[in-house]
């Protein structure tokens, strides 16, 4: 675990004003990356100033391309939040906790920082990733990078439209932003990233009437089946005891390397409240009170890594790390 440096007591900390938030809520791109890194012992305070930068260097890399719609959210993991950024931290930052079920695991695995970039030019993430990773040099060490895309008409290596209720507008802002019940945070999200692999050839072995079943919804026009109860659509539907459905703004993309037999989503999920994600994990790999199976999903794709984060403001960002106006 990194060490405290410097002590918290000297750690800048953002003045009392409105929240500027990362790009959280940004539109579906055509690429995105993903970078968890692990800090170095000593790393912190070179981690705090890269995180500092991220949206000027986002600018920079992006003003000349503006098609290109370019952006990055930054997340630090809770075991460096303290040497990066000291004490207090936000109320719901915890590691990610692993799950074990009888048939399914989803593993933690290591990471104290998350890159997510965005961009409609696979180019200018690459570019933004290779600065950044430059710049934190011996500080911190890269666990997984993953280099995503948009497939066909936003469908998943399995086939299916992905993101289908994904909140838009004001409710994709109340879902993934923190507010007043944490006012020294607001502004900020709680994220949670996991790599899943397809075993796309058991997966092709089942009719399109049975992929449904699975998923559902319809594989062609991708109208939700009220025919498919146990489907990875039931399971991953939360209510609140009032009825309310509780969501979450989800990000996933695939990934592959045909020649490696690799085919996958990388799943990423930011929320305000970081328990409605956590819920509906333990719904997928454990089932519901032991009435329900886990989510069918799980027989065709698996969890290789799990890490949780904290989003900050973009201004959090900036002055924590001594780039403020």
């Amino acid at each position: 675990m990194p060490s405290p440096e410097p002590p918290s007591s000297r750690i800048r900390r953002p003045p009392a004003r409105a929240p500027e938030p990362q790009p959280v809520a940004g539109p579906p791109t055509a690429a995105a990356v993903f970078l968890v890194l692990t800090l170095e012992p000593g790393g912190a305070a070179v981690a705090r100033e890269v995180l500092g930068a991220v949206e000027g260097l986002t600018r920079s890399f992006g003003f000349g391309h503006p098609e290109g719609r370019l952006t990055c959210v930054a997340g630090i993991g809770a075991t460096a939040w303290e040497a990066v950024y000291g004490s207090p931290r936000p109320a719901g930052l915890h590691p990610f906790r692993e799950l074990a079920g009888p048939r399914h695991r989803a593993p933690a695995t290591p990471g104290d920082l998350l890159f997510h970039l965005r961009a409609d030019r696979p180019d200018l993430c690459f570019a933004l990733a290779a600065e950044l990773v430059r710049r934190l040099g011996d500080a911190a060490r890269v666990q997984d990078e993953v280099q995503t895309f948009a497939y066909y008409d936003s469908r998943n290596l399995l086939g299916f439209v992905d993101g289908t209720e994904n909140p838009v507008g004001d409710l994709a802002a109340d879902t993934a932003l923190v507010g007043d019940e944490d006012p020294a945070f607001a502004g900020g999200s709680y994220v949670l990233v996991q790599k899943y692999l397809h075993d796309v050839e058991a997966w092709g072995k089942l009719t399109v009437e049975e992929q449904e079943r699975v998923i559902g919804r319809t594989k062609l026009t991708n109208l939700e089946r009220d025919d498919a109860p146990g489907s990875h659509v039931d399971v991953n539907t939360l209510t609140a005891p009032d009825g309310t459905e509780l969501r979450v703004l989800r990000g996933a993309m695939p990934f592959g390397r045909p020649g490696h037999g690799e085919f996958g989503t990388y799943f990423v999920v930011y929320a305000r409240d970081p328990e409605v994600p956590a819920t509906m994990l333990r719904r997928m790999f454990l089932g519901t009170d032991g009435a329900a199976a886990p989510d069918p999903i799980l027989d065709f794709s698996r969890a290789a890594t799990g890490t949780a984060f904290f989003a900050p403001s973009a201004r959090f960002l900036k002055e924590a790390g001594g780039d403020g106006d």
